[in-house]
């Protein structure tokens, strides 16, 4: 599969690698395994490097020629050259979602295209729920290992925008100062805790109406989840409204400060 016009056959593929990788993740979940800190200190396991191989692998053989941007080969100092097109890969995001055993972590792949993503996929195997967007977005039950099919899933669209009594999802690990003000300045008036890219498929699935992000994050960590939303009718921009954009190659991918929009009034 070289073709990138087809979003929906993209978005299902990434699907179908995420599903295949979950089954090693799970396996780490579900043993005695041990965390280990990278150069970063952030948390790294067995199940974020194991789930990579398979999914760099396996996009080779479906998409080759496209660069691979993913999280542990570029914490092991791997810079891809990457142009127009390429593609975000992070296997377990919400590592210490997965250490503390609380089921919100998942496994991430998104296309970007000219700087914004076109398809991706979100899966979170521990409960066994995955999103896919391409021209739409998608939401269903799937265990580790099961090839995904979009007649089996349902749609999943954004719900209408309103002013007041917003719904908000935060971060469950890095929610701040910030973030809490931009609540009260909009109108929320209920919060949801989440972690891992799970925010932006609640905002998705109209389970919230916005995901306000001050804290920093990488492109891997949002690429497939900003797919997601933006398939569901959602949008994803900075705090001033400007479009948030990938291929930040000069920063070292380091994204600023989002908000994630399902439809605002």
């Amino acid at each position: 599969m070289t073709d990138l016009s087809d979003k929906n056959a993209i978005a299902l593929e990434f699907a179908r690698i995420c599903s295949l990788a979950a089954v090693d993740i799970m396996a780490v979940y579900e043993s005695d395994f041990a965390a280990r800190s990278k150069d970063d200190k952030s948390p790294v396991t067995d199940a974020d490097e194991r789930a990579e191989q398979i999914i760099l692998r396996e996009l080779e053989a479906s998409l080759p020629g496209i660069p691979v941007l993913a999280e542990e080969s570029f914490s092991n100092g791997f810079r891809p050259e990457i142009g127009c097109a390429f593609i975000l890969v992070d296997p377990v995001d919400g590592t210490k979602e997965f250490i503390n055993k609380n089921g919100e972590f998942t496994v991430n792949i998104a296309l970007i295209e000219d700087r914004r993503p076109t398809a991706g996929c979100v899966y979170a195997p521990a409960r066994e729920r995955i999103y896919i967007g391409g021209t739409r977005a998608w939401a269903g039950q799937l265990k580790p290992g099961e090839t995904p099919q979009l007649d089996a899933l349902d749609t999943i669209v954004t719900r209408p925008g309103q002013a007041e009594a917003r719904t908000a999802v935060m971060s469950r690990s890095h929610a701040d100062e910030k973030t809490l003000s931009f609540a009260e300045q909009h109108g929320v008036t209920e919060r949801i805790s989440a972690g891992s890219s799970l925010k932006f498929c609640l905002v998705a699935e109209g389970q919230a109406d916005v995901y306000p992000r001050f804290g920093p994050t990488k492109e891997w960590d949002t690429g497939a989840g900003h797919a997601v939303l933006n398939a569901a009718g959602g949008a994803v921009v900075t705090p001033e409204g400007e479009d948030f954009l990938y291929a930040k190659e000069a920063v070292e991918y380091l994204n600023g400060a989002f908000i994630a929009w399902g439809r605002q009034p």
